[in-house]
């Protein structure tokens, strides 16, 4: 009778002090960071947000683009309305019908948004594989928000991908660990302007600071609206109050 019993016990002891051990292809949990705009006093790291720009533009504008992002918002990262039109103007958008019904391409201008860097699906899918997805809503529509892409853009393992198909790397934190982008950032990638050292988890932290303001410009804004709306409704709610006691104060039980 007991060496059943003992038995059951024992392998009772064994499932509940088992070691976790990972599914294969599961990813890891996202690493996680201090980020400037979280919390109720949250703002945007103005230098992380230029410093960002410049990641994207050198690393990730190549395959994305920024569908939701006028040019003109940049501004809103400390530039002036001059810089802001020179930078737009490196990149060319569809325009038209001209005067002879045709469409037309031209520099891009303030009022124009972000364009991808194909011009059209069927391209994209020709040059990569597949189609490079818009990054406006990337901290929105995916876990974690900004820290998904910090995590992501760290997650590589250049050892285990030579053990995948060509076009294929690990990455520790996409789900599958099996990711058709390449290693979007190495050290040194680019000259911040100013003199931050580019190593790829500063680079990491302010593209995906600077992905976090693409989603959502009006963070700030919207922070600073709802926090009134606590003061004023605060306020009001303790002048009703005093106001009822008064008005109570002298009537009889």
């Amino acid at each position: 009778m007991w060496k059943p019993l003992g038995a059951a016990l024992l392998g009772a002891t064994l499932l509940t002090h088992a070691p976790e051990v990972k599914a294969a292809g599961e990813a890891d949990p996202l690493m996680s960071r201090s980020w400037s705009f979280t919390g109720i006093f949250g703002r945007y790291d103005q230098a992380a947000l230029q410093r960002g720009l410049q990641v994207f533009e050198t690393a990730c504008a190549t395959c994305h683009g920024l569908e939701f992002v006028a040019f003109r918002t940049l501004m809103d990262l400390g530039y002036t309305e001059d810089e802001v039109r020179e930078f737009a103007s490196r990149f060319w958008v569809e325009d038209g019908p001209d005067a002879d019904g045709m469409m037309f391409e031209r520099p891009a201008d303030l009022p124009d948004r972000w364009p991808a860097p194909w011009a059209n699906e069927v391209e994209a899918a020709l040059i990569h594989g597949a189609v490079p997805i818009d990054l406006s809503l990337i901290t929105k529509s995916r876990y974690g928000g900004a820290n998904y892409v910090y995590s992501l853009l760290q997650g590589y393992d250049d050892e285990k991908t030579f053990e995948l198909d060509p076009g294929n790397y690990w990455n520790r934190f996409y789900p599958g660990n099996v990711i058709g982008m390449a290693p979007p950032l190495f050290e040194g990638l680019v000259d911040f302007a100013d003199g931050t050292e580019a190593t790829v988890q500063q680079m990491a932290a302010d593209v995906s600071h600077f992905l976090m303001w693409a989603a959502e410009p009006k963070l700030e804004e919207r922070k600073r609206l709802g926090l009134g709306v606590i003061l004023y409704t605060t306020a009001m709610a303790g002048i009703f109050y005093a106001m009822n006691r008064r008005l109570w104060a002298n009537i009889k039980k």
